[in-house]
């Protein structure tokens, strides 16, 4: 009876593994083996215990860490990061407190935001510091950076 117990349990963590994103339960399952063949030996309900216990401990502190690693969701790079550093020249004056701004780079023309809340006006060079959403943060480009660019 204990075994089919047992194994109900390493199935329902099993099933739980497939059906989530990520190593939640597999742990339990592998400490839910080693209890169905604790109880396929004939040992009593303790010593069930303490293996699922114990196995399923070892099983996350080994596995854990190595699945931690693999699994992580990684920064994907885009096409859109290569404006990161650009500079391009402002063909709409951008206006912060107006939520209003335009930025050619390289071609396309992007909505920008200020670093800082000074307006910057149309024809200015400006340097891309990032992206937030689908717009740009700019700051202006100086005839000093100019010259090191």
């Amino acid at each position: 009876m204990e075994a089919i117990i047992w194994l109900g349990v390493m199935i329902l963590f099993a099933v739980g593994e497939a059906v989530t994103v990520g190593l939640t339960s597999i742990w339990f399952a592998v400490g839910a083996l080693g209890a169905l063949i604790t109880a396929g030996l004939g040992l009593g309900f303790w010593p069930q215990i303490t293996v699922f216990i114990i196995l399923s401990g070892v099983t996350l502190a080994l596995v854990r860490p190595l699945a931690k690693k693999l699994l992580r969701p990684g920064y994907s790079a885009t096409n859109a990061d290569r404006v990161i550093g650009t500079v391009g020249v402002v063909t709409q004056a951008v206006n912060n407190l107006a939520g209003e701004g335009l930025v050619n780079l390289a071609g396309q023309v992007w909505s920008a935001r200020s670093k800082t809340e000074e307006v910057i006006p149309a024809g200015q060079e400006v340097r891309v510091l990032h992206i937030q959403g689908v717009k740009v943060i700019v700051e202006p480009v100086t005839a000093d950076q100019t010259k090191a660019v």
